[in-house]
């Protein structure tokens, strides 16, 4: 990473950087509670699982945010314990989402299990998608002008975010347009898959290896 912390433009850049990862820890918080709450109440599965997965994501973010800390004060420094303890903790989070979401999809199935509704799931998922995009593409203008491949990264696994919000919004949009009685099930088991990618990528991060995300060292 070439970094030169005494240009003031490099250093409005790094504040971005940090008010961007703040406001992901935020949003995560905010949409968690909600997906978490709205899942439980309306008995969806992927919503509920969605809401968690947030929860997870803000392990991340906190990680992110703490990296880009120590970009202001080193940036030349390598990834700290912290840093490598936030990743491990994502890792294992994102692993147990996905036996959970796993075990209960296929209990979903064998019992029949309906959501009472689909509303929520509709409207989050469409709110997730368009403030995804969103910081995305703030990420990805300033990972470029600093040319900081963590902070690209970053960005490429806020991706992974966007593709969950499009299955939660398939699955959602799905069962209000036809009642499939599965449709619940098997969005539930698309964030699954995504999850233990998230898990593997976190855990193979954390060893300084490359990932599907493709992250790097900071």
């Amino acid at each position: 990473m070439n970094l030169t912390v005494e240009s003031p433009n490099t250093s409005q850049l790094i504040r971005t950087a940090w008010w961007l990862s703040l406001l992901t820890i935020v949003y995560n918080i905010a949409e968690g509670l909600i997906a978490v709450w709205q899942g439980w109440e309306d008995e969806s599965l992927t919503l509920f699982g969605f809401g968690v997965d947030s929860f997870v994501e803000v392990s991340s973010a906190i990680g992110i945010a703490y990296m880009v800390f120590r970009m202001q004060k080193n940036p030349v420094a390598g990834r700290s314990d912290f840093e490598r303890q936030a990743l491990q903790i994502t890792g294992w989070g994102f692993y147990v989402l996905t036996a959970g979401l796993t075990a209960s999809a296929l209990y979903n199935v064998y019992t029949g299990h309906r959501p009472e509704n689909s509303f929520w799931s509709v409207v989050i998922s469409s709110v997730s998608i368009s403030i995804m995009w969103l910081l995305i593409r703030s990420k990805e203008r300033v990972g470029r002008a600093l040319n900081s491949a963590p902070i690209m990264a970053d960005a490429a696994c806020a991706r992974v975010c966007l593709y969950m919000s499009g299955i939660l919004l398939l699955s959602g949009g799905l069962y209000a347009l036809t009642g499939f009685a599965y449709a619940d099930a098997i969005g539930a088991l698309g964030l699954a898959w995504f999850s233990y990618r998230e898990g593997k990528e976190s855990f193979e991060k954390a060893r300084g290896g490359s990932c599907g995300c493709d992250h790097c060292e900071a």
